[in-house]
């Protein structure tokens, strides 16, 4: 199915997860659910569609695949996948590299950081993103970082 150019683009905050990067982390961690997705971009078979609001349901006791819209809104979705975490979520999340944000000094510090080489070329995109990426874990209360 015929992807969207502007999945790829500087015109929107939403960046389609690696297939390959993706396909590495399942292997690892088994996720459950992608909490941020578009029926044609889903890495899971059970997903929330922006229809469905991935901030309002429920994540806990679920193992949770994250790349959300890079945009203003992300500090809201990086907060709850911490507070996610704390009731027993497993959040696995791909973000911008944004280490100098509130957001990241706020959640991210609190998570495991795998900090990845270089640039990822974002859903077959031709060029690679003009941002660093960055893989943070949330594990649930009880194995995090206090």
């Amino acid at each position: 199915m015929a992807i969207s150019q502007g999945l790829f683009s500087s015109a929107t905050d939403e960046w389609e997860t690696p297939q390959d990067l993706f396909d590495e982390l399942n292997a690892e961690f088994s996720f459950t659910v992608d909490v941020c997705a578009l029926p044609i971009n889903a890495k899971c078979s059970r997903f929330f569609t922006p229809e469905q609001d991935g901030l309002i349901q429920e994540w806990s006791l679920e193992t949770c695949w994250m790349n959300p819209p890079y945009g203003r809104q992300i500090g809201k979705w990086i907060r709850k996948a911490y507070e996610e975490s704390q009731k027993g979520a497993t959040v696995v999340c791909l973000l911008p590299a944004r280490t100098d944000t509130a957001w990241w000094h706020d959640y991210c510090v609190k998570g495991e950081i795998r900090f990845i080489r270089g640039r990822l070329k974002f859903g077959g995109s031709k060029n690679s993103a003009p941002f660093p990426s960055a893989i943070v874990i949330f594990r649930p209360r009880e194995r995090m970082k206090q």
